[in-house]
């Protein structure tokens, strides 16, 4: 739609540029918080569930070096490798709606409070140029606003002679 409007949509463009850009740091802390989070509580049940697991198969008059053999180590990194899978599965989610919650909504609200401060500061000259609009089409709209407004008034006026009588 803004392709008729090429000045005006270099203006949205360089708008939602910084906006954007004003929210990408906390877009990145929050994506690294979120994968801190992550990284953090594998160490809580995953190293408690170590110890058990060697009780179970392993015999307690054996070396520490025996105890740990090969299937044993194979199954410590296949819980692993499981547990990073279903954290990358889980981020893969997170990262992009963190992004959007961070950066895209707020630039979209930053853009808008850009546009209305920027643009209600201007005059119809100056919007008229940043609409850069034919001026046989602006000179049109503008006659078509005056008979709207005409419209109106004699909608009201007709309005008001049938409810006084």
């Amino acid at each position: 739609e803004l392709r008729q409007f090429p000045s005006l949509r270099v203006e949205v463009k360089n708008a939602a540029f910084e906006s954007l850009e004003k929210m990408r740091e906390e877009s990145r802390r929050a994506t690294i918080q979120l994968v801190e989070m992550e990284w953090c509580y594998l160490t809580v049940d995953f190293f408690r569930k170590i110890p058990q697991d060697l009780e179970k198969g392993g015999n307690a008059t054996q070396s520490i070096f025996d105890r740990y053999n090969d299937s044993y180590i194979r199954r410590i990194g296949s819980n692993v490798l499981s547990y990073v899978n279903m954290v990358c599965g889980s981020l893969r989610n997170s990262i992009p709606k963190s992004i959007v919650y961070c950066q895209v909504r707020e630039a979209k609200r930053g853009m808008l409070d850009h546009f209305y401060t920027e643009l209600g500061k201007k005059e119809g000259r100056q919007l008229g140029t940043l609409l850069d609009e034919d001026p046989a089409i602006m000179q049109r709209r503008v006659s078509l606003a005056k008979r709207l407004e005409l419209y109106k008034a004699a909608q009201g006026e007709i309005d008001s002679v049938v409810w006084s009588k």
